[in-house]
């Protein structure tokens, strides 16, 4: 072989490795913001809760009590016209007063006054009584008027009596008040009716009433 053939092939060149320190590398996610939003099970037990904190306060608030004339039967009515003109009148009526409460009711009096075509006949009380809690009650007074004088309507009720038909008007107050626990809540309600009575019959053929209640917001606790 021909040494001065072979090519020289140049040497091998190395490039010194320079000492890097080993370096510690982190990589975070990226991040979404997101909104939390309730279970729908915490939604309908707060549906469910306020619910029935309606339904209570609803039950334990004070209501009016329901004021009803049921039943007014004209026993006597006589005309005197010496010396002057004026009339007896004994009716019997029946007031049905209804509790709808959870807690019970008393009342003191019942008030009940009677007029004809705007001219007072008088009025009658009745005693002390107590309603039960979701009852009633029926309250019976005996109105007795004597020696009234309607010399303008006379004439008026000797046409409304020969019809057998006499329009009156009631008005009944209730005084009383609500028991609960250990508390007292006065009441007091009233009721105005107008009432056609058939003095045949002895029956109310018609009535129509409105009322109104006025209950103190003052609470007094009972010793």
């Amino acid at each position: 072989m021909d040494v001065s053939k072979v090519e020289q092939q140049p040497p091998h060149c190395y490039a010194p490795i320079s000492c890097q320190r080993d370096q510690n590398y982190v990589v975070l996610p990226f991040y979404h913001p997101t909104i939390r939003r309730p279970p729908l099970r915490i939604f309908i037990i707060s549906i469910v809760v306020f619910l029935l904190l309606a339904a209570l306060f609803y039950l334990f608030l004070p209501s009016d009590p329901s004021l009803k004339i049921v039943r007014l039967r004209l026993n006597k009515l006589h005309i005197h016209t010496l010396p002057i003109i004026s009339i007896d009148v004994s009716l019997h009526l029946t007031v049905k007063v209804r509790n709808l409460n959870v807690y019970s009711m008393d009342f003191r009096h019942i008030d009940v006054s009677l007029k004809y075509r705007g001219k007072r006949l008088g009025k009658v009380r009745s005693g002390q009584g107590h309603v039960r809690a979701l009852a009633s009650s029926y309250v019976d007074a005996e109105m007795e008027f004597n020696g009234v004088r309607i010399l303008s309507d006379v004439v008026y009720l000797l046409q409304d009596l020969a019809r057998g038909r006499v329009p009156l008007d009631t008005a009944t107050v209730f005084t009383g008040k609500l028991g609960f626990w250990f508390f007292e809540f006065p009441l007091k309600a009233k009721m105005s009716c107008e009432v056609l009575v058939n003095t045949n019959s002895q029956t109310i053929v018609r009535q129509n009433c409105l009322s109104e209640v006025y209950i103190e917001r003052k609470k007094e606790a009972v010793p």
